[in-house]
């Protein structure tokens, strides 16, 4: 059930931190879809991100890709790469991707749309 904020409408995605670890282990991705949009959900060791699932430079999906050790998301298709805190393409060959804020709860983890 979404919950409404001044700012984002909040969906919970994991109903602990634990299922979230466990479901997307760290340098792995996962694909949502929340309120018509689809996102790519990443576990680093730097915590949880999410991204726009679609690449920006041609729209192959993110959530195919991998991260790297610099918290960036890398497209499979031609290796773009996208920093998960704040969506710049690290060589500025493309428009940088919308980030969308994770919250870690006590009663879950959270995506803000």
């Amino acid at each position: 059930m979404a919950e409404t904020t001044k700012a984002y409408t909040w969906h919970k995605i994991f109903n602990s931190e634990a299922e979230a670890k466990e479901q997307v282990p760290p340098r792995k991705l996962r694909q949502f879809t929340l309120d018509g949009r689809t996102i790519c959900f990443a576990h680093t060791f730097a915590g949880f991100f999410g991204i726009e699932d679609a690449c920006p430079h041609m729209g192959h999906s993110l959530s195919k890709g991998n991260t790297n050790y610099l918290n960036e998301v890398i497209c499979p298709w031609h290796s773009y790469r996208y920093d998960l805190t704040n969506g710049k393409e690290c060589d500025y060959r493309s428009r940088n991707a919308r980030v969308y804020p994770v919250e870690v709860r006590e009663d879950g983890v959270f995506i803000g749309i």
